[in-house]
């Protein structure tokens, strides 16, 4: 019997030292590694991880690994599958493009939306729905004709934006010009809205609280390259975003050219921003929140880090978003719950000044 004990004995201490050996290990690798791979990391993994679930998660739970009936296979495939796609995309694409908003004009609370993008597809759409039903061409409301017009008024303004771009100087002037069209803008769907029937004011209202679910494989290959070559462009300036992060007369003391840089960024938020609004309407606050959310967490601004956490926060921060749209019978509009979450984050910002 005392042999046994014995052996039993040498057998759990030499589990206890293994498990031992095991924790010192980690605890060396976690060391070893620098602070910003291990934050890289986790929200990769966190990524996948809510990639994962946002599929599962909806009126009904499916596990895509399960048996399924034809009816559930199609849902995934068809309906649960593009809307996580189009969440990360989403999420990557504002949340970059309002960092190199904040970037270029040096202002904490600039967002994807200052250029009047947004703005400039609302006026497309609201043409189309509003002037169709009273024109009395009801087909124009069909979601290939809302697409193709809020297509067309992001892309108009842009355009006058980026053609007044090349003439101004400073950016502030830039700014306040980017604002005034997108006031215009709004002015024009108010008056519109104005003398709209019922029918067509729902169908409009209902695409300005912005949705995942109107996005399927048809869209995606539209919105997927147009989002691909706006990271790539923000890529392409990252060197240049840290420049004007000290300011415009450095970055021209660092050889930066402010107005080419300038159009660029522009022109890739445009794509980025345009890109997701026009596919699934404004999606509030997340362009403005993340980037700070990101630099907290780097506690750094250095572009190199700041750009892609930014990306992997947003879309991350989407898909939680898009899981407690989709978690009822009826879903929520996804600009409501990603208000909920970014507007606290923005009176933190003015109160921490």
């Amino acid at each position: 019997m005392y042999t046994h004990c014995f052996l039993f004995f040498i057998k759990e201490r030499d589990k206890s030292i293994g498990i031992f050996v095991c924790v010192q290990l980690y605890l060396y690798f976690c060391a070893a590694m620098k602070r910003t791979t291990i934050v890289f990391v986790c929200l990769s993994v966190l990524l996948l991880f809510l990639a994962g679930l946002d599929i599962c998660v909806g009126s009904r739970w499916l596990f895509p690994f399960a048996s399924l009936s034809p009816v559930e296979s199609h849902i995934i495939s068809s309906l649960r599958l593009p809307k996580m796609l189009t969440a990360i995309l989403a999420g990557m694409a504002l949340s970059v493009s309002g960092l190199m908003m904040q970037t270029l004009f040096r202002n904490p609370l600039a967002g994807p939306y200052i250029l009047g993008v947004s703005s400039g597809a609302s006026l497309g759409v609201a043409l189309v729905t509003i002037g169709g039903f009273s024109l009395g061409i009801s087909h124009l409301g069909s979601n290939i004709s809302i697409t193709i017009a809020a297509i067309t008024g992001s892309i108009l303004v842009l355009l006058v934006v980026m053609t007044v771009a090349r003439n101004i100087k400073n950016n502030v002037s830039l700014l306040i010009i980017g604002m005034m069209f997108g006031s215009i803008a709004s002015a024009l769907v108010n008056i519109l809205q104005t003398f709209a029937n019922p029918d067509a004011l729902k169908l409009f209202i209902t695409w300005t609280f912005g949705s995942l679910n109107s996005v399927g494989w048809s869209e995606m290959r539209i919105m997927l390259p147009v989002v691909c070559v706006g990271m790539i462009c923000a890529v392409c300036l990252i060197k240049s975003l840290d420049g004007l992060r000290l300011g415009e007369n450095y970055g021209r003391g660092l050889g930066i050219s402010i107005d080419r840089v300038r159009f660029l960024i522009v022109l890739a938020t445009g794509l980025l921003a345009g890109g997701i609004t026009v596919f699934c309407g404004p999606i509030a606050f997340i362009g403005v929140a993340v980037p700070h959310i990101a630099r907290g967490i780097l506690r750094t601004s250095a572009h190199r880090l700041t750009l892609p956490a930014s990306a992997l926060v947003g879309a991350n921060l989407l898909l939680v978003c898009d899981m407690l749209c989709s978690i009822g019978t009826y879903p929520l509009p996804i600009s409501t719950i990603s208000a909920l979450f970014g507007a606290p984050i923005i009176i933190w910002i003015i109160l921490k000044k």
